[in-house]
């Protein structure tokens, strides 16, 4: 076996990665150098010693005899891997062939230049000293010009930048004492109408009061005995003006007074004086405590005071965003009556505080734990604990694994729960869909945001034992499909919301018309794979209240005709096609034959509605807001417009068509005729 060139690659790893070569080749140098008397003795010898050092310091010289070792240098490695035939990169000998070639070319070519200097006679040496001098004359020059223009630039740029501030100064003091001649006029204007209309106020109040004073001298006439600080009562009149006090209200009207305030502003009310304090105090104010607007303000100490006095009365509470001690958040545990409970956004909520509010509050239904850090030992809890709670938000908490949403069936369970909230719970696979099924069979209400981990696998999962969904909302869920549609079927889907997503495409909407006869809002925003025949898809459903197609760029003319034929557009409420290029006039055309209980329509950026267009809008009766930004409408079409009688708000920004005069008819007529509050957004440049 004199080489292994061809050899199977097994062979060839076997005899490197045993140092075979190496080991051949140290005997063998060892025979030829010592040639012992007893060969076989010798080797067995060696080998023994190869044994004993180990290969890692295997040399070629190792088997032979210190005195006798040879001084010359080294040339090569080894020859052992060439007559082995282990050598992948041995030189063949075209290479060898090829290399010499070259070289004999190099030298040639060094040798062919060097005669060429020597044969050819040298050209004019003065003629190329001249150019080159001419040449150096003319970059020198240039350098100089370049200098002096760069000073020159600089002097000029100088001059400008204080020619500019001083402008600015003085256009600042102009603005300035322009503005404090306005302010001093407007303070005069003011003055005179606040005197005014104190003097007024007063004269109305003693008008009023004479006439009180007259009633009660009538009524009274058979006592003239009595003095008249009688009559009038010192809380009801102070200093001839009448005053009314708030605490004489049913307790009722009071409570609905005072529910409109912050949890800020009744702490004030109830310094004002005893009888605003004793209103202050009522139980039913303290049922919801916001403590999230009065975070910055609001210190631990006082909000276990508040939860220590009012805790059999609170049944909501707010800490969302607030940043305060574990110890401040334990003490919700006080509240036993406790129904809902938000604490997203909170960094300091832990496992340990969730343990105290839960094994306090069984009562809870509401809880939002998004953006928190909980982990499996807090999911461990709720099903222990809360039994009965319906909505959970886990939105953004990452803490948690699939094995925390199984723990969600221990115990009693999580089995009344309607409403949860999965967004960006990136670490959810398949198996954690799946345990949410098995444990929350009754969700009806399901929100899945910004998870582009989410797949048609993932909503498979979860549908196998959960029928009962009738709201989806994926919104930044790139890589749902079709197949989630399909999936969904089993279940009575009533809204639907998507968003981004351009795996989604016609045939979907075939499942909707086919799966979901009773759903009512379809929201699919930025879905490019949309296109007419997903409207004409969607014109059977009857009960469509709300359809959202924004920026579905692939809508046109035939799709809304198609839409408007069927069922579907006689008890749709709102429409939005915003961005929808393709759309215009012939479309329109039918929308107040059909949609005659349409509230708010949105065609922002439908560059081909005209004014003939929104003459057909305008014979949409019900409508109440209207959208038409970024069309080709003008001062025909506002004028239009302007006949309408429900119209409260009317966006038209970036109508480059619409000028002042169409703007100041418009208004003219919600002023004079319609008289009541109007949104109407113009174009910022306006």
């Amino acid at each position: 076996m004199a080489s292994l060139r061809q050899a199977s690659p097994r062979l060839r790893k076997y005899f490197r990665e045993n140092y075979i070569p190496q080991i051949c080749e140290a005997l063998l140098c060892g025979l030829l150098v010592t040639c012992p008397e007893d060969p076989l003795r010798y080797l067995e010898e060696m080998i023994i010693g190869i044994m004993e050092n180990g290969l890692e310091t295997l040399l070629w010289d190792m088997c032979i005899d210190p005195l006798m070792k040879p001084k010359i240098r080294r040339l090569t490695e080894t020859y052992l891997e060439q007559l082995f035939g282990l050598d992948d990169q041995l030189v063949t000998p075209e290479l060898m062939i090829k290399a010499c070639t070259f070289y004999t070319g190099r030298l040639l070519k060094t040798h062919f230049y060097t005669w060429r200097e020597i044969a050819i006679p040298t050209v004019n040496e003065d003629g190329l000293l001249a150019e080159k001098m001419e040449a150096a004359i003319v970059y020198d020059n240039f350098r100089l010009k370049k200098h002096v223009l760069h000073h020159w630039h600089s002097y000029v740029k100088n001059r400008k930048e204080k020619l500019r501030d001083a402008l600015l100064q003085i256009q600042k003091m102009f603005h300035c004492y322009k503005m404090i001649m306005t302010l001093n006029k407007w303070r005069d204007r003011a003055r005179y109408k606040f005197k005014k209309r104190e003097d007024e106020l007063m004269l109305k109040h003693e008008l009023q009061l004479q006439k009180f004073s007259k009633l009660k001298f009538k009524t009274n006439s058979k006592e003239e005995h009595l003095f008249p600080e009688q009559f009038v009562s010192e809380g009801f009149l102070v200093g001839g003006i009448l005053e009314f006090d708030i605490s004489q209200l049913p307790k009722r009207a009071v409570l609905q007074i005072f529910s409109y305030l912050s949890l800020r502003d009744l702490v004030i009310c109830g310094q004002v004086n005893r009888s605003w304090l004793l209103m202050t105090q009522m139980g039913s104010l303290w049922n919801g405590i916001d403590f999230s607007a009065v975070k910055n303000i609001i210190t631990d100490k006082y909000i276990v005071s508040i939860l220590q006095r009012w805790r059999l009365n609170v049944l909501h509470l707010n800490f969302r965003g607030c940043v305060f001690r574990s110890k401040t958040l334990r003490s919700v545990s006080l509240c036993k009556n406790l129904q809902e409970l938000n604490v997203s956004d909170c960094p300091t909520l832990t496992d340990e505080s969730m343990r105290y509010i839960s094994e306090s509050c069984p009562g809870v239904l509401y809880l939002n734990l998004s953006n928190t850090v909980i982990t499996n030992r807090t999911m461990r809890l709720l099903p222990r604990y809360f039994c009965n709670l319906q909505n959970l938000s886990l939105a953004y908490c990452r803490k948690f694994t699939d094995k925390g949403l199984q723990y969600l069936n221990l115990g009693k369970g999580c089995h009344k729960l309607i409403y949860l909230d999965l967004s960006g719970c990136t670490q959810i696979s398949v198996q954690g869909f799946r345990n949410i099924a098995n444990s929350c069979s009754g969700i009806m209400h399901l929100t899945i945001n910004d998870m582009p981990t989410l797949t048609d696998n993932c909503v498979k999962a979860l549908v196998e034992k959960c029928h009962r969904i009738s709201s989806v909302v994926f919104i930044g869920a790139p890589h749902i499909s079709d197949s989630t549609f399909k999936a969904l079927s089993t279940c009575d889907i009533r809204k639907i919301r998507f968003e981004g997503n351009k795996r989604i495409t016609d045939a979907c909407f075939k499942l909707i018309d086919k799966s979901y006869p009773n759903i009512r809002h379809i929201y699919m925003v930025d879905c490019k794979g949309i296109t007419d025949g997903s409207l004409k898809s969607l014109s059977p459903l009857k009960q469509l209240t709300v359809l959202n197609l924004a920026n579905c760029v692939r809508i046109g003319d035939m799709g809304l005709k198609q839409l408007l034929d069927g069922p579907a557009s006689t008890k749709i409420r709102e429409l939005n096609l915003s961005n929808c290029i393709h759309l215009g006039d012939a479309s329109i055309a039918k929308l107040p034959e059909r949609c005659y209980n349409l509230n708010y329509l949105n065609l922002r950026n439908c560059e081909h509605l005209t004014d003939q267009g929104v003459e057909f809008i305008a014979n949409i009766f019900s409508l109440v807001s209207v959208d038409l930004s970024g069309t080709d409408i003008s001062n025909e079409g506002l004028m239009t417009l302007s006949r309408h009688r429900k119209l409260k708000e009317l966006s038209v920004s970036e109508c480059d068509r619409i000028t002042d005069f169409g703007i100041q008819v418009r208004l003219c007529f919600f002023v004079v005729a319609v008289k009541e509050v109007v949104t109407l957004v113009l174009c910022p440049d306006y």
